[in-house]
């Protein structure tokens, strides 16, 4: 049976990483996995071409865009590229898995036009801009500079929940990972 697709989006410190680990590890049974994106940057540490991403030339991620290859793509910083393959995700799908996209509001917004009801699109959202401040200074890994410019992308990301199927508010980890959990579980089955 072929897969459907997730399309978690969220401002930075909202806590979709967190929760999109959550289902993955402890909910093995919904048989989800990552998309796996393509970038232009070099690999870090031990990351290994085709298992955390697909690492391409600038070049060869233009000539992929001119193709119309991706789903969805960006280029970050000047040719700092980062996509995701519409063959990948087809590749994932007919594996029977579930295919996860943790991305940014812009591309999840794209890939839910482009799979339509095969895709559940969700937006988890911070209770406030106020509560995301806190989050991020108790992170404790950005400067204030960082904080403010994050907080400014995150007001513009805010307007998009309405784009989304689903928008999860998460004040409390918790509730917002049953919630989401439901949510997942319904839309598989």
């Amino acid at each position: 049976m072929k897969g459907k697709m997730l399309i978690v989006s969220a401002p930075s410190g909202s806590g979709k990483s967190t929760i999109v680990q959550w289902l993955m590890q402890e909910h093995p049974e919904l048989r989800l996995y990552f998309s796996i994106s393509c970038t232009s940057r070099a690999p870090r540490g031990n990351e290994q071409n085709g298992v955390e991403y697909f690492f391409l030339t600038p070049e060869e991620f233009r000539e992929r865009i001119a193709k119309n290859e991706f789903l969805e793509y960006e280029e970050v910083y000047e040719n700092r590229f980062y996509g995701t393959l519409k063959q990948q995700v087809e590749n994932q799908r007919e594996a029977g898995q579930n295919v996860v996209f943790d991305v940014d509001v812009k591309g999840g917004v794209n890939i839910k036009k482009y799979y339509g009801g095969d895709a559940l699109s969700l937006f988890i959202q911070p209770p406030s801009v106020e509560e995301l401040r806190r989050r991020l200074e108790g992170r404790g890994t950005d400067t204030s500079e960082a904080i403010a410019q994050r907080l400014a992308k995150a007001e513009y990301e805010l307007t998009f929940a309405p784009q989304f199927d689903r928008v999860v508010v998460n004040d409390d980890l918790e509730q917002a990972k049953q919630e989401i959990l439901s949510i997942v579980k319904e839309f598989l089955a």
